[in-house]
C-alpha cells in the first residue's frame, strides 16, 4: 500500500494539552465492549437523534410588465430616471438603458423572479391588517412604539385605494392570518396552532424560508430520515396552499400577478442579467427582504442582510487578486465580477440533527459535561464528517448547470473558491476543470478573451462547448470559509470562529458581524437550546422520500460513526491537523465532486492520518507524473473507498439503525450516477423537456432556462403530489382514529368537514389543488387539515421526547425567543 499497511496503527500528531476523551466518555456514560463501543450508548445513536430542516424556496410572479410589481418598480424608480438622464447627456453609455429595457420587454414566459406583489388592504380581514401593522413596528415588543423608518415602502395607493406591497415570503403569513381569522367560531386547536406556525414562515434574505414546524424524533420504526422528509414535504404543501389562497383571496391572479413558489437551486438567469446592468445599491433595494417576519427588530435584520450582500460582493472582487497571486490569472486582461454579487439568491436545504443525550447533559446543572467539551468534540466530529461529504454531492441533491465557453473566465467560474481552498489545490482544480471542459485550441489551453464577439466566434469555429456541472450551487456560493494559519476554525477551542472572522475581516473576505460559513456547522446548546450539527451542503432534492430521506439517513450514520471513532480512540484532533493546507486538502474533494472533476491529488506525506486510512481502502492510486510528491486519486474510487470504510468501521451502527438498504442504495447511486443519482435524474428530466440526449449538446443558456422551467412546472407538481401523498397518510390515520380521538381532534375535524367524509373530501380537494382550481373554501379546509395534522405530530413528538420539548428548537437563534412566546399564546386577538 502506498500509504502504509492497511491495519497500521495511527500515531497522533501532538497538539498540546487537550480534554481527556476517556473522561468525557465517563461523563456521558458511554459503554465499552471489549475494544469497541456499545453503539446504543453513543450520542446520535439509537433513539437519540432529533432533526429539523430549513428550506429556501424560489418565489416568482407570473404576469405582464404593466401588472407586476418588479417591472413597475424599476420603471418608476429614480435609478431608471437618472440613467435615462445621464445617457441623454452623454455621461453614461446608452447600453445601460438598452440592457434595462431588454430586461423589461423581453420576457416571453412572463415570469418575474423574486418580484413583490400588490393588493388592496381591503381584501384582508381586520386581524390580518393588525398582524401587518404589528410587523411594521420598529420593535415588536413595544406595541405602542414607533414604526420602522421604511414602513412607507410597504404601502402604496392606486386609484385612491390603499394597497399593500410585500414579498411573497411575507404574503404567506398574511394569508395564514387571513385564513384563520376569516372562520367564525374556529376551534382553539386550529387557532392557536395556526398562529404559532406564522413564525415559521420567514421573511428572510431574498428567498422565502421556512423551518420545521416541530422537532422531529428520528426513530427506526418511523423510517429515520423519512420522518424529516415527511415533515419537510408537508411544510412545502402548506406554503403552496397559502400561496394559492393569496392568489384567490387577495385577487392577485385576477389583477395579473399570479404568485408562484417552488424549489430551484440557482439564482434566476434573468435576475443575473438584471444584476449586470444595475448598481449594487439598487439591487439590494429590489431584492433584499425587508425581514417583516421572524425578528423583533426586522429593520436591523434587513440591515444585516444588506451587510451580507455588500461583504460577499467585496469578497468576490478580492478573489480576483487571489487568483493572480495563485498564478491562475497571468495577464492584465480580466473580466471583473460585478460589484453586486447575486449568490444570496441561491436556494438550498439545511438539515440539522440534535442529540437528546448531549442536550440533556448540557441542560443538567449536575452534569460534568460542559460547553468546552461540546466544542472540543463538535469540531472533531465536523473534521471527520467533512471527509464523507463528497458522498452527498450530486448523489442525494444537485444543481445541474451548463457553462458555455464564454463563462470560463477564472475570475467568474471559480467564484469564491479562492477563499475556500489553498492555492495549490485551486490551481489543480482549475487545470483539471479546463481539461474536463476541453478548453483547447490547436492543443493549447485557451480561456475566453472577454470580448463577446471574439468569444462567440471561437465557440463556433472551434466547437468549444464549455462544461456541465452536477452541483453548481456549491461552487457559486461562499459555502465554507478557509482557516488562516493563526486562527483555525475547528481546533476544538472556544472562540476559534470569532478569531477566524477577525482574521478574514482584515483580509477583506468576511465580516465579524456575520455568521461563519461551514459545510457542517456545530449547533451549540448555549445558542440553540440543543446540541447538534447543521448540514448546509444540500441543493435540490428530486424528491423527498427517495432523496432527502436517504440523505438524512446517511447524515445520521456518518455523524454517529464520527463519535464512535472518537470514543474508541481511533481518531483525535492530532490525526487531522488544523492547518489550512490540510483543511483544503480534504475539502478539494467536495468541490471537485460538485464540478464533476474525475481526479484529485493528495500529498504522499500528508499529515492527515485519517485521510490516509480512507485512501488505504481506495483503489487505483498512483504517483502523479505532473505533481511531484503527490498521489493521483480517482474521485469515483475515493467515494467507493468511503463506503468501504463505513461498512468496515460501522457494521454495528448500520445494523442498529437498520440502514443496510440505505448503504446498498448509496452504492447503486455511485456506480451508475447518470441513472440513479439525484443530479443524474434531474438532468435527465431537464433534457426530456428539450428532447435532448446530452447537456453538452445543448446551448448553455437553453439548458439553464429549461432547468428553471422544469423546476417551476413539472418538478413543482411532482413535489406537490408527493406532499399530498404524505398528507394522505395522515388523513387515513385520522379517519381510522376518528371515533377514538380526543375531543379537540373531534371538534376540529367536525368543524372543518361539516359532516362530510374525510377521505372523500381529501380526494376531491387533491384533484382541485393539482389542477390549481381549488376554491377559497376548499383551501381553507385543507389549511385546517394540515394544521390539525401538525398539532397531532407535535403531540406525538412531545410524547416521545418529553413534555418539555420546544417546537422551535431548530429555528434560527434570533427567532426562537419570539416563537416560544407565540407557542404559549392562549388567546386570539381578532
Amino acid at each position: 500500500m502506498i500509504f502504509g499497511a492497511k491495519n497500521s496503527k495511527i500515531s497522533p500528531v501532538s497538539t498540546g494539552p487537550t480534554p481527556s476523551i476517556e473522561q468525557i466518555r465517563d461523563f456521558l456514560g458511554i459503554c465499552r465492549t471489549g475494544n469497541g463501543i456499545k453503539p446504543e450508548s453513543l450520542p446520535f445513536g439509537l433513539n437519540d437523534v432529533t432533526a429539523g430542516s430549513e428550506t429556501e424556496l424560489q418565489a416568482a410572479v407570473k404576469g405582464e410588465r404593466d401588472s407586476v410589481d418588479l417591472p413597475i418598480r424599476i420603471k418608476e424608480s429614480n435609478y431608471f430616471a437618472n440613467i435615462i438622464r445621464r445617457a441623454a447627456s452623454g455621461d453614461t453609455s446608452e447600453r445601460a438603458i438598452t440592457d434595462l429595457e431588454e430586461y423589461l420587454s423581453n420576457n416571453p414566459d412572463a415570469i418575474w423572479e423574486n418580484s413583490w406583489v400588490r393588493f388592496p388592504v381591503s381584501k384582508m380581514t381586520i386581524h390580518a391588517r393588525k398582524v401587518f401593522g404589528h410587523d411594521l413596528l420598529q420593535d415588536k415588543k413595544q406595541v405602542l412604539g414607533s414604526l420602522r423608518s421604511d414602513a412607507h415602502k410597504f404601502v402604496c395607493s392606486e386609484n385612491g385605494e390603499e394597497f399593500v406591497r410585500v414579498p411573497i415570503s411575507y404574503v404567506m403569513k398574511l394569508a395564514l392570518a387571513d385564513a384563520i381569522s376569516s372562520q367564525k367560531k374556529i376551534p382553539e386547536m386550529i387557532r392557536i396552532t395556526g398562529t404559532r406556525l406564522m413564525d415559521h414562515l420567514l421573511n428572510d434574505n431574498t428567498s422565502p424560508e421556512t423551518f420545521s414546524f416541530h422537532v422531529v424524533p428520528i426513530r427506526s420504526e418511523s423510517g429515520l430520515g423519512r420522518s424529516l422528509a415527511k415533515e419537510t414535504s408537508k411544510r412545502y404543501l402548506f406554503t403552496q396552499l397559502l400561496v394559492m389562497y393569496a392568489n384567490r383571496k387577495f385577487l392577485l391572479e385576477t389583477s395579473g400577478q399570479k404568485a408562484l413558489l417552488y424549489f430551484s437551486p440557482h439564482p434566476p438567469i434573468r435576475q443575473k442579467k438584471l444584476n449586470d446592468c444595475i448598481s449594487d445599491s439598487f439591487y439590494r433595494e429590489l431584492f433584499m427582504s425587508p425581514c417583516l417576519n421572524g425578528w423583533e427588530a426586522g429593520q436591523k435584520k434587513h440591515d444585516y442582510m444588506c451587510l451580507c450582500h455588500q461583504v460577499l460582493s467585496r469578497s468576490q472582487l478580492n478573489a480576483v487578486a487571489k487568483l493572480r497571486e495563485a498564478g491562475i490569472i497571468t495577464r492584465n486582461l480580466v473580466v471583473l465580477p460585478n460589484v453586486s454579487n447575486i449568490s444570496l439568491a441561491n436556494n438550498g436545504i439545511h438539515v440539522s440533527l440534535g442529540s437528546a443525550r448531549l442536550t440533556a447533559h448540557l441542560a443538567a446543572k449536575s452534569s460534568q459535561f460542559t460547553s468546552e467539551h461540546e466544542k472540543f468534540l463538535g469540531d472533531l466530529v465536523i473534521k471527520i464528517v467533512e471527509h464523507f461529504l463528497p458522498l452527498f454531492v450530486g448523489t442525494y441533491s444537485g444543481a445541474p448547470y451548463r457553462l458555455g465557453f464564454s463563462d470560463f473566465h477564472p475570475e467568474r467560474a471559480l467564484s469564491f473558491l479562492p477563499h475556500e481552498l489553498d492555492y495549490t489545490h485551486l490551481r489543480m482544480i482549475w487545470r483539471r476543470w479546463k481539461k474536463k471542459a476541453g478548453l483547447k485550441i490547436f492543443g493549447q489551453p485557451c480561456t475566453p478573451f472577454g470580448v463577446p464577439i471574439i468569444d462567440r466566434a471561437l465557440t463556433l469555429v472551434f466547437r468549444l462547448k464549455g462544461d456541465f456541472v452536477p452541483d453548481f450551487r456549491l461552487i457559486d456560493y461562499l459555502i465554507s470559509v478557509m482557516s488562516t494559519s493563526s486562527s483555525p476554525a475547528l481546533d476544538g477551542t472556544q472562540g476559534n470562529l470569532d478569531r477566524l472572522k477577525k482574521d478574514l475581516a482584515d483580509l477583506g473576505v468576511f465580516d465579524e458581524n456575520m455568521s461563519p460559513y461551514l459545510l457542517y456547522r456545530l449547533r451549540e446548546f448555549s445558542k440553540m437550546g440543543f446540541s447538534g450539527f447543521e448540514g448546509r451542503y444540500y441543493s435540490l432534492f428530486g424528491d423527498m422520500e427517495n432523496d432527502m430521506a436517504k440523505a438524512v439517513d446517511m447524515q445520521i450514520l456518518v455523524t454517529a460513526l464520527a463519535f464512535k471513532l472518537i470514543f474508541q480512540g481511533s481518531v483525535n484532533h492530532g490525526h487531522i491537523p488544523d492547518d489550512p493546507f490540510v483543511e483544503s486538502e480534504r475539502r478539494q474533494v467536495f468541490f471537485g465532486s460538485a464540478i464533476g472533476i474525475p481526479t484529485f491529488y493528495v500529498k504522499i506525506g500528508t499529515s492527515n492520518l485519517f485521510l490516509k486510512k480512507i485512501l488505504e481502502r481506495t483503489r487505483g492510486l498512483r504517483p502523479s507524473r505532473r505533481y511531484q510528491g503527490y498521489m493521483r486519486v480517482y474521485n469515483s474510487e475515493y467515494l467507493l473507498g468511503l463506503t468501504k470504510f463505513i461498512r468496515d468501521e460501522a457494521p454495528d451502527l448500520i445494523e442498529m439503525f437498520g440502514l443496510r438498504n440505505t448503504v446498498d442504495d448509496l452504492l447503486t447511486r455511485l456506480r451508475d450516477s447518470n441513472e440513479y443519482s439525484a443530479s443524474g435524474r434531474l438532468t435527465r428530466s431537464i433534457l426530456e423537456t428539450l428532447a435532448g440526449k446530452s447537456p453538452l449538446k445543448e446551448d448553455a443558456e437553453d439548458f439553464n432556462r429549461a432547468a428553471e422551467r422544469y423546476y417551476r412546472t413539472e418538478l413543482k407538481i411532482k413535489h406537490l403530489v408527493e406532499s399530498l401523498n404524505f398528507l394522505g397518510e395522515d388523513i387515513a390515520e385520522l379517519e381510522s382514529e376518528m371515533f377514538s380521538s380526543k375531543e379537540p381532534f373531534k371538534e376540529a375535524l367536525s368543524y372543518t368537514l361539516r359532516e362530510k367524509s374525510l377521505k372523500d373530501f381529501f380526494e376531491s380537494a387533491r384533484r382541485d389543488v393539482l389542477s390549481e382550481n381549488a376554491s377559497t373554501n376548499v383551501l381553507i379546509k385543507l389549511i385546517n387539515l394540515v394544521i390539525i395534522t401538525v398539532y397531532r405530530d407535535c403531540e406525538k413528538s412531545s410524547g416521545i421526547l418529553g413534555s418539555n420539548v420546544t417546537y422551535d428548537s431548530y429555528a434560527p437563534p434570533v427567532c426562537r425567543a419570539r416563537n416560544r412566546d407565540s407557542q404559549n399564546r392562549k388567546t386570539f386577538r381578532g
